[in-house]
């Protein structure tokens, strides 16, 4: 669901969207860390954010960091 958002924010398209692994942090809602395979040897670090179900929303891109590898730490930020 956070993939057309991505894209907006970087007008370009990714033919590849592959979540390899991802981190948790409990706040009013979720934060979701994910680390995205978005080429053969790119990745992109994902925050979403998903409030609670009472909310009725659905998971919003926070933030991003681009050029990262398959060995990059998946950290918080």
């Amino acid at each position: 669901q956070v993939k057309p958002q991505l894209e907006r924010r970087q007008n370009r398209t990714y033919p590849i969207f592959t979540a390899i692994v991802f981190r948790t942090q409990v706040v009013a809602g979720v934060n979701y860390f994910i680390k995205v395979q978005d080429d053969d040897d790119d990745y992109v670090h994902l925050k979403v954010f998903q409030s609670l179900p009472h909310e009725n929303q659905g998971p919003s891109l926070v933030a991003f960091q681009t050029g990262k590898t398959r060995d990059d730490p998946l950290t918080y930020f």
